[in-house]
This record gives structure tokens, sequence and C-alpha cells, in this order.
């Protein structure tokens, strides 16, 4: 028996051979602290401090798992700041402890614990900041999950019968089992979407990386049973990685991933790297960018742009590449130096580049007759490309070619 104190209201229901049982009850609109009591009629347990609204799950490796309090060498631009102005009772952490599974589970381990200056450093600054801006606009309790795990692979956090549709060739023992193990026991659970943070552990096959994570999302989708909940994620930020595959190639995978994936979003960070840090310090930017999406395309806030501008064809005139964008362009004044051109050769060359509204003109005295172009098509690039309100562009290239120069 379950009675639920925001209507009265109680609800009855028999446990099956296990001793396992399950229901759900109605809830109001937003808002708390509530209680809930569960009673078998001998004996009555009571959850208190109990608040309805909208719970997100932040999944991923390192970067979405980094604390707010920074980790080793790896700071948080703002945190001490973020930290001092965290008291939100409105904000709520579940921290899902680290298991992996060879069979999926019902059950993981963790506590939900209100935002303070005791919790917040400890929980994963992409996700605090996310959560925080968006209870903040909407203005109702928002409950965040942390279920991540640092150098883990997407194969990891895909169900089996997704990851079948594969062949991988290593880690064939972990496939899967961060899902088993941390995902599964969340099925059902009506959570109102989820924010991602994967993908350098992924950049040696980013060729597969789009349909992988494409069939991660359905299978996601699909075993919770709640429809297509909104799936935001983070394109990896640049970092200078040595003798390694060019991992704009990766981030290429999820841009195109973007455009496949019903109700997603990626946030661009291509301004938010660290060239010698694998966990860039800018975690504000990637939580809000993710913020900027769930508020636009989930919550319908309306006034705010949440994804950058993106290519969308190039026309050759002689000596020089006209690239249009889908929106106005701007560099706030800066030189643009991110762009490359190759002729029939192949070989790309640093380019001029010039803004005229939602076009790019761009020209290399190396290159009299191009072909192809590139933007920020190299591992560390610092983004120069963007709309006028601030947010990137992702790197792109105009042909097919092997990226194999440019790391």
């Amino acid at each position: 028996m379950v009675t639920t104190s925001w209507n009265g209201s109680t609800y009855t229901t028999k446990t099956d051979k296990e001793g396992s049982w399950k229901l759900k009850v109605k809830t109001k609109n937003a808002g708390g602290p509530y209680q809930v009591d569960i009673s078998n009629g001998d004996e009555t347990v009571s959850l208190e401090n109990v608040m309805i609204g909208e719970v997100w799950v932040c999944s991923g490796q390192s970067n979405m798992e980094r604390p707010l309090k920074g980790a080793g060498n790896d700071p948080v631009i703002g945190a001490n700041e973020a930290i001092l102005r965290s008291e939100n009772p409105n904000i709520r952490f579940f921290k899902v402890k680290n298991e992996k599974s060879s069979e999926p589970k019902i059950d993981f381990s963790g506590e939900w614990e209100s935002c303070s200056r005791a919790t917040a450093p400890d929980f994963s600054a992409t996700g605090y900041f996310f959560g925080n801006l968006v209870q903040d606009i909407i203005d109702v309790p928002v409950g965040l999950i942390a279920s991540d795990w640092g150098a883990t692979r997407i194969q990891f956090w895909m169900d089996e019968g997704s990851l079948n549709k594969f062949d991988p060739e290593d880690h064939k023992n972990s496939a899967a089992t961060l899902f088993n193990g941390m995902i599964h026991p969340m099925l059902g659970f009506n959570i109102r979407g989820v924010v991602w943070y994967q993908g350098e552990s992924n950049r040696y096959n980013p060729g597969i990386y789009k349909d992988m994570m494409v069939e991660m999302v359905k299978g996601w989708r699909a075993k919770w049973g709640i429809g297509e909940f909104p799936f935001y994620y983070c394109q990896i930020a640049p970092y200078k990685y040595t003798n390694e595959v060019n991992t704009a190639l990766l981030r290429e995978a999820q841009l195109m991933a973007s455009k496949e994936i019903p109700n997603s979003g990626m946030a661009c960070l291509l301004d938010a790297g660290d060239e010698n840090f694998i966990h860039p310090s800018k975690k504000r930017i990637a939580g809000e960018r993710l913020a900027y999406l769930a508020l636009k395309n989930t919550y319908g806030v309306s006034g705010i742009h949440a994804e950058g501008p993106q290519f969308v064809e190039m026309k050759i005139d002689s000596s020089s590449v006209e690239l249009t964008f889908d929106k106005k362009l701007t560099s706030f004044g800066k030189e643009l130096k991110l762009f490359e051109l190759a002729g029939e050769d192949k070989k790309f060359y640093p380019a001029q580049a010039v803004i005229h509204r939602n076009t790019v003109i761009v020209t290399s005295e190396d290159v009299l007759k191009p072909i192809a172009a590139r933007y920020g098509f190299k591992n560390f690039v610092d983004g120069d490309l963007f709309d006028r309100y601030g947010i990137p562009a992702s790197s792109f290239r105009t042909d097919n070619w092997e990226a194999d120069t440019g790391l």
C-alpha cells in the first residue's frame, strides 16, 4: 500500500513470487516537499522530502563524470563561485555507483541529495551547470541522475540487442556491461530526457560511431518505454592528441548523428577545448549549451538560440570558394584562421576567409583551382566562426577523402 501526501490517495498492489512489486501513482504539478508512505500492513516506510519535477539522466565518460570541484590537474573555471551559489533545495542529485554487469540488473546503489555547497562540488560539473540553468529558467524542481564512467566506449553503454547489430572487435567482455549495471535499473522511470558527453574513447573507430550512437539512443528509448524522450549531447572538445587519428572525424560522426536521431541536439564545443587537457576547464559552457537545447526544444522557451550555424553548400568560382550556412555569421571581429582549401592534389593549405552575411568566401594563394574546403578539421583548434548569439559552428569538410592529415 502506497500513500502520497500531495493528494492523500492510497494505492495498492500485490507482490510477485519473488516479493517484487510495481505500481504507478498520480502526481500533481511540480512542487514539494512531500511524503510517500509505503506499508505492507505490518510495517511502514516513509520517504520524506520528496519533490515532483523534471528528471534528467547525465551520462557518458570522464567529461561528464568530472566533478564541479575539478579532479587531478583538471580544474573547472568558475567552480568557486558556482559552489558558493549552489544552495538550492529545488535541485536534487543522484550519483549511480560505478558497476559493470554481464546481465541486466534491476537495482543500483546511490541516494538522492539536495544541491548544496556540501554536495555540489562532488557532482558532475557538466550536469550541474545544465541542471542549474534549466531549474533557474523553468522554476520547478529538477533531479539529475549521474550515470557515468571515465574512459568508457559507447559499446559499454549500448544494450545487447543494439550492440549485436555491429561486430565490435575488442572489449567484447565489457560491451553492454554499463548499460546492464547503470542504465537498465532505471528503465521505466519517468525521466524527462538524457544529456550525454562521450566519444573520446571511440576516436579510433569514428567510421561506425555515428551508427552506434543512433542505435544506442534507439535502444534506450525502446527499452525505457516512455516515448522518444529528448537526447542532447556534447560534441567532443578539441584537444591536442599526439600520433593518433584525426579526431575531427569523430566530431564529424557526432554532427552526422544529430541529423539522424529524432528529438536530439548537439552542443558544439569547438571554442571550449584545451590544447593540453583532454578534460577542458570550460564545463559551464558545455552544461549551459546543453541547457539551451533543452530550454528551447523541450520547454519551448522563446527568444533563445541553441545550435550554431551549419554548413549548407559550397560553390566554386574560379580560384575562390563560397560556403553557405543556415544562419548569419560572425567572428566577433577576429581573423578567421581555421579554413583550408585543396585542389586536385588533395593537399590542404591554409586559406583566407571573409564573412558576408551567411556565407564565407575562402581563397588561398597556394590553391588556384580549389575543389574542397575544410574548417577546423584538426585535433585541436579554437573555433572562430559563430552565429550572432555566440554559438560556434562545428568543424566540417566538403570532401570525403581519407582525413590522414591535420593532426
